[in-house]
């Protein structure tokens, strides 16, 4: 049975499948070599000229092209099966993340409900109980606007809000409210640099991705998150550089990582939690800004680093930049 399966396996077939081709190929040339030979024999014993030569060669690079062809179609097929294959993986191991992250909150939901239904639960117990479903129900919509957003973002309906931002002062107070939001010490994000540039941005659009990456940060630390965030400018970027001191990645990794449903797995920290799409939404939404965001990591528990690129205002992309103020002018004016 094992060997039928390796007999069957696609790139098995796809091997024996070139190799009956080439060796087609290299019949076909001995023979027309061969009969090229013995059609010359023939043509300078007799006194009329009944072969063209250039008919056959002509014959011969017609057939040499639509072999190439079909050998080009064949790979093709094969690459994309493969392709599509992998999705399918990612997209199965998708489906059982969520169900994790869905199934989680609404067990704890249900205890507590339960918990207050059979017993006689003190009122300042239940108070603590009902914080507790309140922050397990926020998660449960967070899990959901964020898949619904991603299916929103590639379908282009996402109503951004573009204005004309001092960079600065937006990535201060991102910073400022992580603190809160992801219950981590004042001194776990460092900012390092003063950018006195004007960008176009919609703030909730960037928040999202700023919020994405201090999460990543916090996930695949073994120890207490330390993120160093440092900014820069050339004359037409604006560059943030998200540098954490967390588990790092592979060089393979790093070329998948941005992908949709695309998960990193450590040994160290095996039960991660999350869908795979926050940094697939990071990479969509600072390109849909005109934009770019790059990673790179010296290897396996040496960090990684986040690098975003964003056009200044007036002096990079102007084109596109004028363009994304129009669709925020004609929104204003459609709501008015």
């Amino acid at each position: 049975m094992r060997k039928l399966k390796i007999i069957f396996h696609p790139i098995f077939v796809l091997v024996l499948a070139q190799i009956a081709w080439l060796s087609l190929l290299g019949l076909w040339i001995y023979w027309f070599i061969s009969n090229n030979i013995v059609f010359e024999m023939l043509e300078n014993r007799l006194p009329i000229k009944i072969f063209s030569q250039s008919a056959n060669i002509i014959t011969f690079v017609v057939g040499l092209v639509l072999l190439v062809a079909i050998l080009f179609g064949i790979y093709f097929i094969f690459i994309n099966h493969n392709k599509q294959k992998n999705l399918n993986k990612l997209y199965d191991n998708f489906i059982s993340n969520v169900t994790h992250e869905l199934k989680s909150p609404l067990a704890a939901i249900q205890l507590y409900l339960e918990t207050m239904k059979k017993r006689d639960v003190p009122r300042d117990k239940q108070i603590e109980f009902l914080d507790l479903m309140m922050r397990d129900a926020s998660r449960l919509k967070g899990l959901i606007n964020s898949i619904l957003d991603i299916s929103r973002l590639e379908q282009k309906k996402i109503a951004y809000d573009f204005r004309v931002y001092s960079i600065q002062p937006v990535i201060e107070s991102y910073i400022e409210d992580a603190f809160d939001q992801f219950k981590i010490p004042g001194n776990s994000i460092i900012l390092n640099g003063d950018v006195n540039r004007q960008c176009v941005l919609d703030r909730d659009a960037l928040r999202i991705v700023f919020n994405n990456l201090i999460d990543n940060a916090i996930k695949y630390s073994t120890d207490q998150v330390q993120i160093n965030i440092r900014m820069y400018s050339s004359p037409k970027k604006v560059y943030i550089e998200f540098c954490d001191t967390g588990i790092g990645m592979s060089k393979k990794a790093q070329k998948k990582v941005f992908r949709k449903f695309q998960r990193i797995y450590h040994k160290e920290i095996p039960n991660v939690k999350g869908t795979g799409l926050g940094l697939y939404w990071v990479k969509e939404i600072v390109r849909y800004h005109g934009g770019k965001v790059s990673v790179s990591s010296d290897g396996l528990n040496k960090g990684s680093k986040f690098k975003i690129e964003l056009p200044i205002y007036r002096t990079s992309k102007k084109r596109y930049i004028n363009h994304l103020l129009k669709i925020a002018t004609k929104r204003e004016k459609e709501d008015v």
